[in-house]
């Protein structure tokens, strides 16, 4: 085989490496993405419509997470959010409107006190979708539960389904141990007077 031949069989199998080591890559970066947002990846690639376009914005999300200084609460700012969000759930019992509204500003301080900024919902959602994949889906119901509240157009278990979602959300942000991958562990107890396992 003259000299030439090699040389293209030398390039296509170059090639053929190269393209083979980006394949595994981008699998790879795919799979640590869809562990790390678990359904958040999927809703993700479902509203954005094309798996590429979702990863970068995912990846986008987690470098601005980086350049953010998220830190844990203090013992005392811990036992003192504890103690508004028990008050807030009794609140539910006579007034479950404005104990949504609480609950959902509740959250905002206790993001804010965290280090996330406080820009717009859909920024913070993206925020804590970071750190906090498994509930941020919470987070996004409750948030339209509270804005249907602000017009009269909730339900009162639309309400209670909210302050669910709080809870699990509230649950996460005061775990000392959440950092880069939530890990909320605080057990979920029935709502104040409503008789039902805060599971949605």
């Amino acid at each position: 085989m003259p000299a030439w031949a090699w040389i293209i069989v030398a390039i296509i199998a170059l090639g053929l490496i190269a393209i083979g080591v980006w394949w595994a890559t981008s699998r790879r970066r795919s799979e640590r993405l869809r562990t790390g947002f678990g359904p958040e990846y999927e809703r993700v690639v479902t509203e954005r419509g094309d798996r590429r376009a979702a990863e970068s914005e995912l990846k986008r999300r987690q470098e601005r997470r980086e350049q953010l200084d998220i830190r844990p609460l203090s013992e005392g700012s811990r036992e003192r959010y504890t103690e508004r969000w028990q008050q807030v759930e009794a609140r539910f019992v006579d007034s479950p409107a404005l104990a949504v509204n609480e609950g959902d500003r509740l959250v905002i301080e206790v993001m804010g006190e965290r280090g996330y900024p406080m820009e717009n919902f859909e920024q913070r959602s993206a925020d804590i979708s970071v750190d906090h994949p498994r509930v941020v889906d919470n987070y996004r119901a409750a948030h339209a539960i509270s804005m249907a509240n602000d017009h009269d157009k909730a339900s009162t278990e639309d309400l209670r389904q909210a302050m669910i979602h709080y809870r699990q959300l509230v649950e996460e942000l005061l775990d000392s141990t959440a950092g880069v991958a939530g890990t909320g562990t605080g057990a979920r107890q029935p709502l104040a007077g409503t008789g039902t396992e805060g599971g949605g």
